[in-house]
């Protein structure tokens, strides 16, 4: 049977969110809509629900679950999804997560208006103490090549961090190759913003229909009593390393001064998380280890020629060019006067 949209959601041990988060995505206004389930090798009661809404709701017959016989992270699961999405269009969800019944007639909506392939609702973000905050996008339509990805390059963290909350054409996922890395971490991060590069008719809007829940899984979220593994971090910084690829398709965009910042960046605050965490992370990194993570994708001649962040690139190219004790000294220096550390 053939969807109009495709509900994705990975579900890996989330028996405590599972109902409200299926609750949510069932309850849609849109009609032609398939709940694509991966269970990604499940030991809790969340396929048990999930079964349960599958004899029991209206919309039950729509739901499809597919399982891995071994946990292979959430980037696989969805992953999994696009290969086996009947609908038009995909939109992705985690299994802790609501979002509102009008999410995708509004998202449809949109994309229909403009002939978008892609069409991006604003969030809000519930921390783990109940500290909840608004994202919110301005209402703007993208129509000519780039001008999404220069939007969405335009700073750092300049369009959500989450795979979740955009309704996108199924056609431009499986026709780019685009794929989620196997990483356990930020995987939708580099995702999104690699998907933002193929993108050329695009859609924000301000309309709340997402509440992000997070979760104790992240380095930021790692307290300070907590031991942290080193693997887990270099995780991130594999996943990072995925921005600095690609430099040939990207070289000669106007945005690719902004991506070559985002991507060293990130691992600048990594390494200042690594910094302010140092004695809880086992083993602990070296110095030289540090510094070998923030290389620059970009020779220096290409980013003297670079038309924006030029200053900002040059400056992360030298601190990563620096000897070790000197490059970790600068970083130090720099996140204490930032308040990173």
């Amino acid at each position: 049977m053939k969807y109009d949209v495709t509900i994705g959601i990975p579900v890996y041990r989330a028996e405590d969110y599972i109902r409200k988060s299926m609750e949510s995505a069932l309850a849609q206004t849109y009609p032609s809509i398939e709940f694509l389930i991966v269970d990604d090798a499940c030991d809790d009661q969340s396929i048990a629900i999930i079964k349960e809404l599958q004899s029991t709701h209206p919309r039950g017959k729509d739901i499809h679950i597919q399982s891995h016989q071994q946990n292979q992270g959430a980037g696989e699961a969805r992953n999994h999804i696009i290969d086996e999405a009947q609908g038009t269009y995909l939109y992705f969800m985690d299994s802790d997560d609501i979002i509102d019944k009008g999410t995708i007639s509004l998202l449809m909506q949109h994309i229909q208006e403009f002939n978008a392939e892609i069409a991006f609702g604003s969030y809000k973000k519930i921390e783990i103490d109940g500290t909840r905050t608004v994202y919110q996008y301005p209402r703007q339509v993208f129509e000519a090549d780039d001008d999404f990805a220069n939007f969405a390059y335009r700073r750092y963290a300049g369009i959500q961090a989450s795979a979740c909350n955009f309704l996108v054409n199924l056609d431009l996922l499986r026709h780019s190759g685009l794929r989620f890395s196997k990483s356990h971490f930020w995987e939708d991060t580099v995702f999104t913003l690699d998907l933002v590069t193929y993108v050329q008719r695009a859609v924000l809007l301000p309309d709340i229909t997402y509440s992000y829940l997070c979760r104790k899984n992240s380095l930021s979220d790692i307290h300070e009593s907590n031991k942290i593994k080193k693997e887990y971090i270099l995780q991130y910084l594999e996943t990072v390393e995925q921005l600095k690829q690609g430099k040939e398709r990207l070289r000669n965009k106007d945005y690719y001064p902004n991506r070559c910042y985002v991507a060293v960046m990130s691992d600048f605050y990594i390494i200042c998380n690594i910094l302010k965490r140092g004695k809880n992370v086992t083993p602990q990194f070296t110095a030289k280890e540090l510094r070998c993570w923030l290389w620059h994708p970009a020779t220096l001649p290409e980013i003297l020629s670079f038309k924006q962040r030029r200053l900002q690139n040059v400056m992360l190219y030298l601190i990563g060019k620096l000897p070790s004790p000197l490059c970790i000294l600068l970083i130090k220096t720099t996140a204490k006067r930032k308040g990173l550390i």
